[in-house]
């Protein structure tokens, strides 16, 4: 393969972002229906590995929809369970991409439904990185609380963040084991904080059905909002198109393996006739002959 690759693929997913008449919550609903399906797709995910990788995404989607412009962040969930580390990058313009360690987690459903902290393990550590144009990513862990994802999103941006959320990520697969539907929201209080609101609100969520249930029946964002919202109106901000997106590129893998040394680069190309390497996020496989490894090499050492 060569030359530059950006590897993009065209989604019906989206990002629907308000804010309630009263001004006391923001609120975002995002499809995350075909990318959870490519990225699991290409990660060859079994089907509780796919639960935890695509909630993961749908987070991403729902907290990158808080960023701007050019802003971006990376989630990462490592825990002690067979999955082993998950990670994702979202952006501001609705850009995703996603890998898991071990796609085949091989856990059993519990309790009629899969088990994802059992799959992610009971102790681990959410990482959460964020890339906003500052001299420096800001960057902060918390322990899992739950492993289910969603609860741990939620957690860290009512703790590190100081911003109360209730957050809610699904997926849902089809009796032949399809995807069915993936999505999630996102609702936040808005300064100043009324209690009885808040009360409200979060009684009303706790009465839906499962956000990938409402998807899944073709329930809109707009409608699944209104549930939430009640008897409060809200206005729609704007709405943006979420999609699979991979930058990674020959030499974006070259400038990785001239970081190896050259002494590294001359082993390489003694031992094989061609050095493969993989990106971990879209399994594209870039292929370096020994006489590249050897340049290379040479531009090192020089």
């Amino acid at each position: 393969m060569t030359g530059n690759r950006e590897e993009v693929v065209q989604s019906q997913d989206s990002l629907l972002r308000v804010v309630s008449g009263d001004k006391c919550f923001r609120g975002l609903v995002a499809v995350t229906t075909q990318t959870v399906t490519d990225v699991c797709g290409r990660q060859q995910a079994d089907l509780t590995a796919t639960v935890a990788l695509g909630r993961l995404l749908t987070g991403g989607a729902l907290m990158a929809g808080l960023l701007k412009g050019r802003q971006r962040l990376s989630l990462a969930v490592e825990g002690n369970g067979p999955i082993g580390r998950m990670a994702v990058e979202a952006d501001a313009q609705g850009r995703l991409r996603g890998t898991i360690r071990n796609p085949l987690a091989g856990v059993p459903p519990r309790n009629d439904k899969f088990d994802v902290a059992g799959a992610i393990g009971r102790a681990g550590f959410l990482t959460v990185t964020k890339d906003l144009g500052l001299k420096k990513p800001y960057q902060s862990m918390v322990q899992l609380q739950t492993s289910e994802v969603g609860e741990d999103l939620a957690w860290y941006l009512s703790s590190s963040e100081q911003v109360p959320s209730c957050l809610g990520l699904g997926v849902e697969f089809n009796s032949a084991g399809g995807m069915a539907a993936a999505g999630g929201f996102l609702i936040q209080t808005l300064p100043p904080e009324l209690p009885e609101k808040i009360d409200t609100l979060v009684g009303r969520i706790e009465s839906l059905p499962p956000i990938s249930s409402m998807l899944r029946d073709k329930i809109a964002p707009p409608e699944i909002l209104a549930r939430i919202f009640g008897d409060d109106t809200f206005a729609t901000c704007d709405s943006i198109p979420l999609r699979f997106f991979c930058p990674c590129s020959r030499n974006q893998i070259e400038q990785m393996l001239v970081g190896l040394g050259a002494v590294e680069l001359l082993s390489l190309a003694q031992q094989q006739p061609t050095t493969s390497v993989r990106c971990e996020y879209c399994c594209a496989e870039y292929l370096f002959a020994a006489p590249d490894l050897e340049r290379m090499a040479e531009q090192q050492a020089g």
